[in-house]
Order: C-alpha cells, then sequence, then structure tokens
C-alpha cells in the first residue's frame, strides 16, 4: 500500500514539474541558439568582424566551465529549488541585458555571465525530478554493488 502512495505522489510530480522542465530546456535551446540568428543585424549594427563575434560567442563556455562545479556545489547546499529559481532570474536578467549591448566589451562581458547564470542548469533540473532521482539511486546502487 505504501508503493501505491509513493507511486501515485512520484507520478504527480513528474505531471507537474516535466511540462516546466521542458519549457526550461525550450529556452535554454533558443537562448544558446539566438545569438547566432542575432549576428544577422547585430554584426552590422555594432560593427562587429566575425573575429569580435566568434569570441563573444565562445566566451560563454568559458563562463559556463568554469562556473559548473561551483554551481553543483551551490546546488547541494541550497537546494533545487532556490538553485533553479536563481538560476532562472539571474539568466533572465543577463539575457534581457543583451539587448542592451554597445559594443564589443559588454558583448563579451554579458556572453560570459551568461554561460556563468546556466552553469548547473541541467544537474539541478535533473535532481529536482523524482523519476530522475530514483534513475540515479538506481545506477548508483547496480555501480556501488
Amino acid at each position: 500500500m505504501t508503493e501505491d502512495y509513493v507511486a501515485s505522489a512520484v507520478h504527480k510530480a513528474d505531471r507537474r514539474l516535466i511540462p516546466f522542465l521542458v519549457l526550461c530546456y525550450a529556452v535554454n535551446f533558443l537562448d544558446r541558439v539566438n545569438v547566432g540568428f542575432a549576428a544577422l543585424a547585430m554584426n552590422d549594427d555594432l560593427d562587429f568582424t566575425p573575429e569580435i563575434f566568434g569570441f563573444g560567442a565562445g566566451i560563454f563556455f568559458v563562463g559556463y566551465i568554469l562556473f559548473e562545479i561551483p554551481s553543483n556545489l551551490a546546488l547541494a547546499r541550497f537546494g533545487a529549488r532556490f538553485w533553479i529559481a536563481r538560476i532562472m532570474v539571474s539568466w533572465g536578467l543577463v539575457a534581457t541585458a543583451m539587448g542592451f549591448v554597445a559594443g564589443a566589451t559588454s558583448f563579451y562581458a554579458l556572453r560570459f555571465l551568461l554561460g556563468v547564470a546556466e552553469a548547473g542548469f541541467f544537474p539541478a533540473s535533473s535532481s529536482i525530478s523524482p523519476t530522475g532521482s530514483r534513475a540515479r539511486n538506481a545506477l548508483a546502487s547496480s555501480v556501488c554493488s
């Protein structure tokens, strides 16, 4: 009988969380590919060379990689609910600020900060789902035994 309650709770949590997480992943994907579409107008408006734009597009991943582990440590400390909220708010603020880029320096800084803001999104979103945590527990127990 207890297993029925657990299964029901997991199913209910997944029904509520999965659509939200799918939406977040869709926005994440659009955010990453959007810089390529923005290049068409941004390069002309701000007089960016392909080198300036390429470096700015790539510096996103420097911030993402440098802050992935610290973000995961903070996720463990503060919890997934708080940490996903922090990621979404900071990500939204930096993405909004991208609309006010005035030159190469601000483009570099905001792309780096966007990478910092997005770091830890995937681990946080996978740790909040009960199905994901059950899968991780099953994998951990099979690897450790």
